[in-house]
């Protein structure tokens, strides 16, 4: 049974200082369209730049993840991330007017709980998926981290910590399924050692830093000066040390809530992939640097999947996304360069389209007469075009913009195609659209077998700008 996209029904925002930072900032989230996925939009700069929520923009691991693209940055993101996916969402816009996402109370309960008051919406696109095909592993033997992602199909994570400290011990935390989110990982706040406060303080690193936002753990010997020192700073009458051996700021709210926030990190950070996951993830030791190197590695599987030479065998005769006259709306080709008749799929990576080849085409008059073959350049511009619905879908007026190619390689024609065959192409994007720049690998099949295919690069260009040149 395919699941249906989701969005939020309405508008909803939450306020705080970024932990870094110190900077107020008012973190809205918005409904966004099919296929759009999660984005950050940075509404205090010119232009309002979109950063894409995807692990290839992570340009910073030190304390938080932090993606750029555009111009523009967006910090500690892994939160927020984790909320999206507790909610089971798909398409979300992020409006941010500062550079750092807030912290909150150091989890992600409060973005979750204000995305559940602004309701789902479900939407009539079907969910993408990538299932774990096979161990995909990641380790850093210097630091004993070992992550594994295996076949089940669920979304299920297991996550061992072990810091060597005498307080923590080694922590395990599980849950069976994405939907034990809210309940059992979405309130577990950061933590941090005292001795990484005192750095973090010294070098001021946490402007935002309170002791309401993170648990701190206790693993040295501390005196009443340094005790008082730290009150003085956090604004407290007096700290002291819990006999749990973190500092009496909180309670915890889970006896191993330490291994419960390393997992909803871990749940963040592999958002970044782009697409919900089915699979059991197993992680010992992991952080953000680890998390986002084995996000990569998942969607290099993704990639490596896409790229193999089983197709799909589609039914042309099902009723159609997008018919002709729908087509005219997005593509500006118009009789006799039109030649896709109807889109079956669409999704943010990859569209499905087909090409009903009649005798009746004017091009068989001279290919070839009495041995009519349909062109293979004709083949590949339906291809392109098959692309250019995938490519267009990404911009808000389509109407304005055309697809201009740049490349094509690694063409091969396969088998003849004759009147009376229907073609079916699939596209599928290789790499994010970046610049307006997209890479595409497409087949064509003709009754499931392949008979074309090719990688593309086009560039989005809008029409205002083609004119000029």
């Amino acid at each position: 049974m395919n699941v249906k996209q989701k969005t939020i029904k309405n508008e909803v925002s939450v306020h705080g200082v970024g932990l870094h930072t110190g900077a107020n900032v008012t973190l809205t989230f918005c409904p966004a369209p099919e296929n759009h996925g999660f984005k950050f939009q940075r509404t205090d700069l010119p232009g309002l730049p979109i950063v894409d929520a995807d692990c290839d923009n992570v340009t910073d691991t030190a304390r938080g993840t932090t993606i750029s693209q555009n111009g523009a940055s967006v910090s500690t993101v892994e939160h927020v991330m984790a909320s999206l996916v507790g909610m089971d969402l798909d398409n979300v816009l992020i409006k941010l007017n500062g550079p750092e996402t807030p912290i909150m109370d150091g989890s992600a309960i409060h973005f979750l709980d204000a995305l559940e008051s602004a309701g789902l919406q479900l939407q009539s696109q079907d969910r993408e998926y990538f299932q774990i095909p096979h161990n995909i592993t990641y380790t850093e033997p210097d630091r004993k981290v070992e992550i594994v992602a295996m076949p089940l199909d669920d979304y299920r994570f297991t996550c061992m910590i072990d810091y060597n400290s005498p307080v923590l011990g080694s922590q395990h935390a599980g849950i069976s399924s994405i939907a034990e989110f809210k309940k059992e990982i979405a309130s577990c706040r950061t933590f941090c050692f005292l001795h990484e406060l005192e750095y973090q303080l010294q070098n001021n690193l946490i402007k935002g830093g309170d002791l309401n936002n993170a648990i701190v753990i206790v693993d040295k010997e501390v005196t009443k000066d340094e005790l008082q020192h730290l009150a003085k700073i956090f604004n407290r009458n007096e700290i002291e040390v819990a006999p749990q051996g973190i500092l009496n700021n909180m309670e915890l709210r889970h006896q191993n809530e330490p291994a419960r926030h390393k997992l909803l990190d871990m749940i963040g950070d592999l958002a970044l992939v782009g697409v919900h996951l089915k699979g059991h993830i197993m992680a010992a030791r992991p952080g953000h640097a680890a998390n986002v190197a084995f996000a990569k590695k998942i969607k290099a599987a993704i990639k490596k999947e896409k790229n193999k030479k089983v197709q799909h065998v589609y039914d042309p005769s099902v009723k159609p996304l997008y018919d002709t006259v729908q087509i005219m709306d997005i593509l500006p080709h118009r009789q006799p360069f039109l030649f896709i008749d109807k889109v079956l799929e669409l999704s943010k990576t990859h569209v499905v389209g087909v090409k009903n080849v009649t005798m009746n085409e004017e091009l068989f008059k001279g290919h070839f007469p009495g041995s009519p073959v349909f062109p293979g350049v004709i083949q590949i511009e339906a291809m392109a075009q098959t692309g250019g619905i995938l490519v267009l879908s990404t911009v808000p007026d389509p109407r304005n913009y055309i697809t201009l190619f740049l490349k094509i390689d690694n063409v091969r024609f396969r088998a003849q195609v004759l009147p009376g065959d229907t073609i079916v192409f699939r596209c599928d994007l290789v790499e994010p659209i970046r610049r307006g720049i997209a890479q595409m690998k497409g087949v064509g099949m003709v009754a499931g077998k392949v008979v074309v295919e090719a990688e593309m690069m086009a560039q989005i260009v809008k029409v205002k700008e083609t004119e000029t040149t």
